[in-house]
């Protein structure tokens, strides 16, 4: 545990991307299995344990520590599993092995885990206790990708970043047949067994970008306002990925059941009623669900808009140019009107894209995608084949009501923070954002939230409403989950107003006029 700690506070604490890779790859190199396997496979998201809650922990560090103690430090460090490590009250010293820590959380039991995790914590000194806390909750936060883990995996020996990437999902930590391919050993047998492919993404452009790219070397296609997928057919194996790998089968039964097919797919998810695409937010109640039922297969019927093909009949096509590859998707009968294929759209040059962009045929379209018609489907984002030119920003301008500590790097500061609009006199929180400013403004953002504050709820602070934000939104659904009534997309904070009195904040009903 104690050589994972000091991985851990490595990487949080070196921001340039190179020094990272190799912080991780000198750790690989010296820690022995399985114990490189398990850190790897946190550190990427892979590792599945039994959920440690916040509820569970601040249970535990209430029979040891003064509750007001604890609420002091924890409103001061900003972090749950820092704090604890910190103010846990023990003399301990000990470490345990990365293994000894996995297989405990794997394999002890709901009611006896509390008092184990306890005994853990008794053990270690303050690094290695917020490394294991670390684990136990999954929450990594020390600015590591997967992508960069396959990177720095991808130095140690023969395989690249696309080999390793083929096989990820066909493998399962703690990974031996990996690090013994990348010692030399043989290719693992379980890449046969994997079906997701590695998604290929776009990098985003604008028209003066475009300007350089003659218009005769791509196709465009609306960017459609849902998820990500992989649909993949083999063997009589039907399975649905997110674009990150992760199975998504168990919630689309009525997908999985029209894909009568023997390949891989690549496409965006919807919600479809008679042909009209719905909007995000209704899609999103049918994500992260373990089963689901049938009066929600009736109200949000789900399908598939594809726009690629990398593997058919038993041929993989990912090699061949975009062209030849939806020549043969367009070809394709899929049997069921839940599937269907994306429209390629004319354009005879980028003033004649723009126009199209601009007056989209359906409110769900976000923009417009632009590939190469020579493109290989490449995993990962390479630069250039591939490009999304997303509708411009919707904006309003909003009160800061609330501000919330961040977390690992941002766990000294308020980073989080709930805006809200006029509704009659008073007003109505609508959003939150944590992003969209600079290192030097959230410094400033920081310094108002302490200044201002009027109230405290845990990490939680109340603020006068003094500030006015300028946040940007990708759209605005009708929501009857939210006291507002309304669920903004990707809300960020584009400008911060300090210019702008707050009664010259926008009002709840301009936001709801957004409404598409």
């Amino acid at each position: 545990m104690r050589a994972f700690a000091q991985l851990l506070e490595r990487l949080a604490f070196t921001p340039a991307r190179n020094a990272k890779l190799l912080i991780l790859r000198h750790y690989l190199d010296k820690t022995p299995d399985p114990d490189r396997g398990w850190a790897l496979a946190a550190l990427t998201g892979d590792l599945k344990l039994r959920a440690v809650t916040p509820t569970l922990l601040r249970g535990l560090v209430a029979e040891r520590v003064d509750q007001q103690l604890f609420a002091l430090s924890y409103d001061f460090v900003g972090d749950l599993a820092e704090t604890i490590a910190l103010i846990w009250d023990s003399e301990g010293d000990d470490d345990m092995p990365l293994r000894e820590a996995v297989d405990l959380l794997a394999m002890t039991g709901k009611a006896a885990l509390p008092a184990a995790i306890a005994a853990v914590l008794d053990r270690l000194g303050p690094s290695e206790r917020l490394a294991f806390l670390k684990l136990a909750t999954g929450n990594m936060r020390v600015g590591l990708s997967a992508r960069m883990a396959r990177m720095a995996l991808a130095q140690m020996g023969a395989p690249d970043v696309p080999d390793l990437e083929e096989i990820w999902h066909g493998i399962a930590p703690p990974y031996p047949e990996m690090f013994g391919w990348i010692q030399g050993g043989p290719r693992p047998d379980s890449a046969a067994k994997a079906p997701f492919r590695p998604v290929m993404l776009s990098t985003a452009v604008d028209l003066e970008q475009l300007r350089a790219l003659d218009p005769a070397d791509y196709l465009g296609e609306w960017k459609w306002d849902g998820i990500r997928v992989q649909a993949v057919s083999d063997g009589g194996v039907r399975r649905l990925y997110s674009r990150t790998g992760e199975d998504i089968s168990a919630a689309f039964p009525d997908v999985i059941a029209a894909m009568n097919f023997d390949g891989a797919a690549d496409g965006e998810l919807l919600v479809r009623r008679d042909g009209a695409v719905a909007t995000f937010n209704e899609l999103q109640q049918r994500l992260n669900r373990k089963t689901v039922t049938r009066t929600m297969l009736a109200s949000h019927p789900a399908g598939l808009r594809l726009y690629d093909l990398l593997i058919w009949q038993g041929d993989d096509l990912r090699d061949r140019p975009l062209a030849e590859r939806r020549a043969v998707l367009e070809t394709v009968d899929f049997g069921s009107d839940r599937i269907d294929v994306s429209t390629l759209l004319d354009f005879d040059g980028w003033d004649d894209l723009a126009a199209l962009r601009a007056n989209p045929p359906d409110a769900v379209i976000e923009g417009v995608m632009i590939k190469r018609r020579d493109s290989a489907y490449l995993g990962g984002r390479p630069r250039g084949p591939w490009f999304k030119w997303k509708r411009d920003p919707m904006n309003v301008d909003a009160v800061m009501m609330y501000a919330q500590r961040g977390h690992g790097k941002r766990s000294g500061f308020y980073s989080d923070f709930t805006f809200g609009l006029w509704d009659g006199e008073g007003l109505v929180p609508v959003g939150k954002a944590y992003f969209g400013f600079t290192d030097e403004e959230l410094r400033a953002l920081d310094r108002f939230v302490r200044q201002n504050t009027t109230e405290r709820f845990g990490p939680v602070r109340a603020l006068a409403p003094k500030l006015v934000l300028e946040v940007a939104f990708e759209g605005v659904n009708a929501s009857t989950r939210h006291k507002s009534g309304v669920a903004m997309r990707f809300p960020r904070i584009s400008r911060i107003r300090w210019d702008k009195p707050v009664a010259e904040a926008d009002r709840l009903e301009t936001l709801k006029a957004m409404i598409a």
